[in-house]
């Protein structure tokens, strides 16, 4: 059940928002029984699979947290090791059977059968989620939940289950079990879920269309400015599609009296890779580095030891997004880049780039890098990438079956795209969502503004609603991650 449908919107949110508030003493359990629901309604067989997760993960860190040194290293090593091998019996087990059923066939050896294994929603996240408490609580930074029921609220919570953000335990332990919800909070639970909802429909649901019809034209149909369109529509609807619908997720945690971390922090206003990627997808940026990039030594080791670790970190949350060499490809790449730019910072004729390169122009070279790596992200294999690529570069010149750039991008697409860079640009900052969390008062300037306010979000909400019901084109791109 995607948060951005009529369903959601006018059945099943409605209604839990009115046990929820109507049962104060049981809203633990309405919240559980809600996500179960949510869960239930896209992904009813793999519900045990979660509950797994759940009771895997809350055992081991109750015995992890009273367990003597040696065997807390053999309950974390056998807690993390269960987490990834959970996620990659699931998500990889496909993927490699069939490189090595290519492997064998070019041997001239029998055909291997390669299982067909349905990903099971939001395995990636809730997997992530089981290591970093598993990893918090042998640290010694948080303590372990004694509660199940309190610890299965904090798994199956609806508003992250499916595509995060990827919550850890220690970002909302202490409102487990005091969560204040007042009506300034509530509002902005419901402003938040109505900017991101705007965002995913009015914005990245209108590019999606003419993203998927060029990614899926063949090589000989492709010109330079359709293969532009097509890449330039991609990487407005990744960001709007994944942003929008963290920022509803926030949204609703608010108005559930949780504080949800931002996830994303203007990441296309940024003059580097190194500084995309303290923008873009925070919560798994920040968790590689936490859980990963830091315990295999970091940046503490020399430079070539730090780029090791880069590489590695990069490759591994490529291919966390899918089992694909598109993925892997797609995270060497950005390693490349982040390696690169932290070499310029050690040569003094470089490290001072930024005094003498125009701002502009810093933002132009992420903006093209960034841009060529959703290609990859988005081909369907290494090939079809190259061929875009190509037809980018002005190698594409179509067939008499080509249709013209106009054909895929009528003018709402033109709108849409107009309206992201507006937002692109506007100055937004995400430390209001938990500032507000903390109870900081916010200024409202008076009554009027906060009647345009409404009005404007009723206005946002009703358009939305509207393009929804209208049955147009609705994907999700992170529910197959």
């Amino acid at each position: 059940m995607a948060f951005s449908s009529i369903i959601f919107l006018f059945y099943f949110l409605p209604l839990f928002l009115l046990a929820y508030l109507a049962l104060p003493a049981a809203r633990m359990w309405v919240i559980i029984a809600g996500s179960v629901l949510f869960y239930a309604w896209g992904e009813p067989f793999y519900l045990g699979l979660l509950l797994l997760f759940i009771v895997m993960n809350w055992w081991l860190g109750l015995r992890l947290e009273r367990a003597p040194p040696a065997l807390a290293r053999a309950l974390l090593v056998l807690g993390v090791g269960a987490n990834l091998l959970l996620l990659g019996g699931f998500k990889y087990t496909g993927f490699l059977l069939t490189q090595l059923d290519a492997l064998l066939h070019g041997l001239g050896l029998p055909a291997l059968p390669v299982p067909s294994i349905p990903l099971p929603l939001g395995i990636s996240f809730f997997a992530f989620q089981g290591i970093s408490y598993l990893m918090d609580i042998r640290r010694r930074e948080v303590a372990a939940q004694p509660s199940l029921a309190k610890f299965a609220m904090y798994k199956t919570m609806f508003p992250q289950l499916i595509a995060g953000p990827i919550l850890r335990y220690r970002q909302i332990a202490h409102e487990i079990g005091d969560r204040r919800i007042d009506p300034a909070r509530f509002r902005l639970g419901i402003e938040l879920f109505i900017a991101g909802l705007a965002q995913k429909v009015l914005i990245a649901n209108t590019v999606a269309l003419p993203a998927d019809q060029v990614f899926a034209l063949p090589p000989g149909s492709l010109t330079a400015a359709t293969a532009w369109l097509g890449a330039v529509c991609y990487t407005v609807q990744i960001f709007f599609d994944f942003s929008g619908y963290t920022t509803m997720a926030i949204g609703l945690g608010h108005m559930l009296g949780f504080s949800l971390p931002p996830n994303f922090n203007r990441p296309y206003a940024a003059r580097s890779v190194t500084d995309f990627w303290r923008r873009w997808h925070m919560s798994l940026s920040s968790w590689f580095r936490d859980y990963l990039y830091i315990p295999l030594g970091g940046n503490r080791h020399g430079p070539w030891r730090t780029y090791a670790n880069l590489l590695a970190v990069f490759a591994l949350c490529g291919l966390w997004h899918g089992a694909a060499w598109t993925f892997l490809a797609w995270g060497l790449y950005h390693g490349l880049f982040l390696i690169l730019e932290r070499a310029a910072g050690h040569r003094p004729a470089l490290a001072a780039w930024g005094a003498w390169v125009p701002l502009p122009l810093r933002h132009a070279y992420l903006l093209l890098v960034v841009l060529a790596g959703w290609v990859l992200f988005r081909a369907d294999t290494l090939g079809h990438a190259g061929q875009v690529f190509a037809a980018m570069a002005g190698f594409g010149t179509g067939g008499a079956d080509t249709l013209p750039v106009a054909f895929y991008a009528p003018a709402s697409v033109w709108t849409a795209l107009g309206a992201a860079v507006l937002m692109v640009l506007w100055k937004r900052d995400p430390a209001r969502w938990t500032a507000a969390a903390a109870g900081t008062p916010r200024s409202e300037r008076g009554d009027r503004r906060l009647a345009l306010r409404f009005a404007g979000g009723a206005v946002l909400l009703v358009v939305s609603a509207a393009v929804l019901a209208a049955g147009t084109h609705n994907p999700f791109i992170y529910f197959r991650f």
